[in-house]
C-alpha cells in the first residue's frame, strides 16, 4: 500500500481496538458538505438524510464529533449553534448528520435556524479523540496537564457537565486557568470548581474543518496558542 503524503494526512483517530484511520482535507470537505446538506434537507423537507454509501470507509468509523454553525456578519463569526457527541458512539457520518441538524434546530441557546439563514452561516466540523480523564494528586497540577491550542476540556461533577472545544480558548484568548474556569461555568458550576475534590477533568484533541465563508472554501483550522 502506498504511503500517504504528509500534507494529505491530517489526523489519526482511534477508539478501543479500532485501528487508527487517516482524515484528509478531502474528507473534511466531504463532512462539511454533508453537514450543510443535512441541515438544508431537514429545513426543506423535515427529513433526516442517510449516510452516503459510496463514501470513504474511514468515514464509517466511530468517532466523537461536534458541528458548529456560525453566523457570518461583516467578516466576523458569531455562534449560531453547536451540538455533538463527545464520545465515539456513532459512525462519523451519522454523527455529523445528527449533530448538524441538532445544532441548527435544537441548541437551546438559539431559536431554530431558518432556510433563509443558510446563505449567511458557516459550518465547522470538529472530529474528536476519545476524552481521557486527567489524574493529578493536586488540582493545581491540572494547569501543567492542559495545553491551550491543543486540548479541549470536559468538566464533570455529578449531573453537571460542560465541554469546550480546543478552538474556544484560542478565539477568546484564554490561558489554561481561564480555560478551566470557563469550562466549569459551562457545566453550571462556580469558576473555581476545578479545585474542588470530586470534580473530574477530561481532555481531548480535535481536528477542525471549517468553511472560510458561507458555502466557501473548506480548510483545516490551525490551532495555536499565539
Amino acid at each position: 500500500m502506498e504511503q500517504a503524503k504528509p500534507h494529505n494526512v491530517l489526523w489519526l483517530c482511534q477508539w478501543g481496538n479500532t485501528l487508527p484511520f487517516e482524515l484528509s482535507l478531502e474528507d473534511g470537505k466531504f463532512l462539511i458538505r454533508l453537514a450543510r446538506n443535512a441541515v438544508k434537507t431537514y429545513l426543506t423537507t423535515g427529513n433526516i438524510i442517510k449516510s452516503p454509501e459510496n463514501a470513504s470507509k474511514r468515514l464509517f468509523e466511530h468517532c466523537g464529533v461536534f458541528v458548529t454553525i456560525n453566523r457570518f456578519e461583516s467578516g466576523h463569526k458569531k455562534l449560531r449553534g453547536c451540538i455533538g457527541f463527545p464520545y465515539p458512539t456513532n459512525p462519523l457520518m451519522e454523527a455529523v448528520i445528527d449533530s448538524a441538524v441538532s445544532a441548527a434546530t435544537r441548541d437551546p441557546r438559539f431559536y431554530p435556524l431558518t432556510l433563509n439563514e443558510l446563505i449567511n452561516v458557516t459550518f465547522e466540523v470538529s472530529v474528536l479523540t476519545p476524552p481521557e480523564e486527567i489524574e493529578v494528586e493536586d488540582p493545581r497540577e491540572y494547569l501543567a496537564e492542559i495545553t491551550v491550542g491543543e486540548d479541549g476540556l470536559i468538566v464533570e461533577k455529578g449531573i453537571y457537565k460542560g465541554l469546550l472545544l480546543p478552538q474556544v480558548p484560542i478565539e477568546w484568548k484564554w490561558g489554561e486557568e481561564e480555560f478551566l474556569c470557563q469550562c466549569c461555568v459551562k457545566a453550571g458550576l462556580s469558576p473555581d470548581s476545578w479545585l474542588i475534590k470530586g470534580v473530574k477533568i477530561y481532555k481531548f484533541q480535535a481536528l477542525v474543518f471549517e468553511e472560510d465563508t458561507p458555502q466557501g472554501e473548506v480548510k483545516r483550522l490551525q490551532l495555536s496558542q499565539k
